[in-house]
């Protein structure tokens, strides 16, 4: 067999990443080895610079890289409404439908024992704190509608009821076992406007 170590750990590598099989890693492997000297240099950069500055908002644990993510420093949302997703490529799903002005709550993840992911690995204490809010008025759960995703919504429902806030799930305008990332926009328009009290 032809080996050459240091290609072999960078196909390894890209392997990892999710949707990338081992002929496509070598693909991408190759692409990047002949790519020029400053353009392998930009996408080495690009990633140190993502891993480095990249943290979760303060108040709604989306992706950003200043205190406040750009949705919660809009003062033109409504502070009434919060949309609780499983991952930040779901909030960037939800605004591209510009329907949605309210906030939302990232919770990195759904409850999966299975996969040894609980409730505490998900960021639901941040969002206890933020119903205690009296200007909250309502809680859209839109986690994915897979076996995960359902779980979380019903538990975080349970959660939730003590604080008196309406809380709504999607409607189902989501193929069961779909993401959200992948759904398209007028397929969330449809699930939003059609969301009913848990």
């Amino acid at each position: 067999m032809y080996h050459v170590p240091p290609l072999d750990r960078l196909i390894e590598q890209l392997e990892r990443l999710p949707g990338i099989g081992h002929k496509s890693a070598c693909r991408l492997a190759f692409h990047l080895l002949n790519t020029g000297e400053k353009n392998a240099g930009d996408f080495i950069d690009a990633i140190r610079d993502a891993r480095e500055r990249i943290r979760e908002c303060e108040i709604c644990c989306n992706l950003t890289d200043q205190p406040l993510c750009p949705v919660c420093r809009n003062e033109s949302r409504d502070t009434a409404v919060i949309c609780v997703v499983e991952d930040a490529q779901d909030v960037s799903a939800f605004e591209r439908t510009r329907e949605f002005q309210g906030l939302y709550h990232v919770l990195h993840g759904a409850i999966s024992p299975m996969d040894g992911i609980g409730p505490d690995r998900l960021r639901i204490k941040q969002l206890l704190h933020r119903a205690a809010d009296e200007r909250v008025r309502e809680i859209i759960m839109a986690t994915n509608p897979t076996v995960e995703g359902e779980a979380t919504a019903m538990y975080l429902a349970k959660l939730l009821k003590p604080f008196g806030v309406l809380t709504t799930r999607l409607a189902y305008g989501m193929p069961a076992g779909g993401d959200l990332e992948y759904a398209d926009e007028v397929t969330l328009r449809r699930s939003l406007e059609g969301r009913n009290e848990m």
